[in-house]
């Protein structure tokens, strides 16, 4: 696994990055992390990619269709990462100027990890977009079996029919833990409490953030 030579943050502000399956509990985490941080500092909360790709018809045949033969997988690879490209540097950085402590619900990472985990190892042109991409201060990757990923998708009352392709979402839990070894992530197993797997984030938090040892 390459690493993403990824450009450095020089705002004043931060960023912290939430990865891993569907189900894997970065929601939560988030919500957690929001609640703690938003009484005393300036957060800004976002999402990768962003509606514009979310509901573009490639995007919904991928996520919701077992047929994808009208679609070469590049093509969506390609908008999403182009979508993350503008949304960094248009809607992130900027907040991030103003100081703020930015939360992306997913990053570049998942564009890596989709391209891979569909056979696409070899792909040079999403490492050379990744130079122009913001390096996380924090990067979180949620790690959870397959099975239980899925079954807390199937919880949820508006995904519990959704198509779910099995076989990717194995080679997408390991390219999400190859990627973070490579990438100096930090990875949590969501499998143990919730209550555990928060302790985790926000002593990450306090150390690289606030520089604050507990």
């Amino acid at each position: 696994m390459k690493k993403l030579n990824m450009r450095k943050n020089e705002t004043p502000g931060f960023l912290i990055t939430f990865c891993g399956l569907d189900g894997c509990g970065k929601t939560t985490m988030m919500e957690r992390l929001i609640a703690d941080l938003e009484n005393e500092h300036d957060v800004f909360v976002t999402k990768q990619p962003t509606n514009a790709v979310r509901n573009s018809e490639i995007f919904r045949t991928y996520m919701d269709c077992p047929d994808h033969d009208a679609f070469d997988y590049r093509s969506l690879s390609l908008l999403a990462a182009s979508d993350r490209l503008q949304h960094v540097n248009k809607v992130i950085e900027p907040a991030m100027q103003s100081g703020k402590i930015v939360l992306s619900d997913r990053y570049f990472y998942s564009c890596l990890s989709n391209l891979r985990a569909r056979g696409f190892q070899d792909d040079e042109w999403i490492y050379e977009i990744a130079e122009s991409v913001i390096k996380p201060d924090i990067a979180f990757f949620f790690d959870v079996p397959v099975q239980e990923a899925v079954r807390r998708v199937r919880r949820r009352p508006e995904e519990k029919d959704r198509y779910i392709d099995m076989d990717l979402q194995y080679k997408l839990r390991k390219e999400y833990v190859d990627i973070c070894t490579a990438n100096n992530g930090i990875l949590i197993s969501t499998i143990q409490p919730e209550n555990e797997c928060y302790s985790l984030v926000k002593k990450a938090v306090k150390e690289i953030i606030f520089n604050e040892n507990i």
